[in-house]
């Protein structure tokens, strides 16, 4: 039947007439749209050998020296290895249940839990403290920032072994300082009690300059356009310090709290030099502990367990304090 322009049902016609003329239009517009995606896809599968070329290297580095070493600790903490014979003893989760078992193991947990603590609490708020000083516009501020960063970028044996003889008590300068003020410098190293609280120091002392740097990056980049505002609005220092320079430090403590976490768990020359995991463990931290198994008593396959432990810390804390940072920190 034609087409009728007229009647009872040319409404319906033309109803009719714009949904196709709608469709048309639509199925126009969209072929533009799929040509473009089927494009990029062609772009894309083109580019395939040459994204593979450039991404492979990283892949089989870190396959080779992250991954394939995770896999074949974890599956050594399964035996028991003394690193000398060809033969592994499949023991299951014996390592394990030793660790779990033995009090040594529970002390040097301990030890690490304090060492982490005093070393990441000691570097952030002295280095926060630091820069907020050569953040001032004094003279000499550029020789300062150099000796409180110097002594990060030395090696820890080599300020290790400046400790250890600084901290000798018989011919020392800490006790050569201690006897002109009329007292006697304890044996710091040998103490039960005092030897963990030098160590911290140490490590502090050699530390303090990467936070002290980062968080003076941090403060040289606030608005100073915010502290005017809060000054002209009659905001005191504690003030402008409280609700400025805080929360616009955020993201950067945030930072050196994951990097500064397990940079504490890793330490180890410091220790090694200064006090050798003593007196009688009370340095002796967790990585301290894996290295006196496998190559002082060559058990590889604690050492290993111990190392998967460790691991498994490292993990949980770090994922804790990302996930509790980003509710608390802001990027704005």
């Amino acid at each position: 039947m034609p087409y009728q322009s007229h009647g009872p049902n040319a409404g319906d016609g033309r109803e009719q007439a714009m949904k196709v003329l709608e469709r048309t239009e639509t199925a126009t517009r969209a072929r533009p749209l799929a040509g473009a995606r089927l494009e990029r896809l062609r772009q894309a599968i083109d580019e395939w050998p040459l994204f593979w070329l450039l991404v492979a290297p990283n892949l089989i580095l870190l396959g080779v020296f992250t991954y394939w070493p995770l896999v074949y600790n974890a599956y050594l903490s399964l035996m028991q290895w003394d690193l000398i014979s060809p033969v592994k003893i499949f023991v299951g989760l014996e390592n394990y249940r030793f660790l779990l078992e033995d009090s040594e193991f529970r002390e040097v947990v301990r030890n690490t839990v304090v060492f982490t603590l005093g070393t990441v609490g000691g570097t952030m708020l002295l280095g926060l403290a630091f820069a907020l000083l050569l953040d001032q516009p004094l003279r000499g501020l550029a020789l300062a920032r150099g000796v409180v960063f110097a002594p990060y970028v030395l090696s820890g044996a080599a300020v290790a072994v400046f400790w250890v003889n600084m901290l000798n008590p018989r011919f020392g300068l800490v006790a050569q300082v201690a006897s002109w003020l009329g007292t006697v410098s304890p044996d710091w190293l040998n103490h039960p009690r005092l030897a963990m609280v030098a160590v911290i120091l140490v490590y502090v002392w050699k530390n303090v300059g990467f936070s002290t740097i980062v968080y003076l990056a941090g403060l040289q980049r606030i608005p100073q356009e915010l502290y005017e505002a809060a000054t002209v609005d009659g905001a005191g220092v504690w003030q402008r310090f409280r609700s400025i320079t805080l929360p616009q430090l955020g993201p950067i403590t945030l930072f050196l709290l994951v990097v500064s976490t397990i940079a504490s768990f890793q330490a180890f020359d410091l220790i090694r030099v200064l006090t050798n995991g003593g007196p009688v463990n009370a340095t002796t931290t967790l990585l301290f502990y894996i290295w006196e198994q496998g190559f002082v008593a060559f058990n590889a396959g604690r050492a290993a367990a111990a190392a998967v432990v460790l691991f498994a810390l490292l993990a949980v804390i770090s994922w804790l304090q990302v996930r509790l940072g980003e509710r608390r920190v802001s990027y704005d």
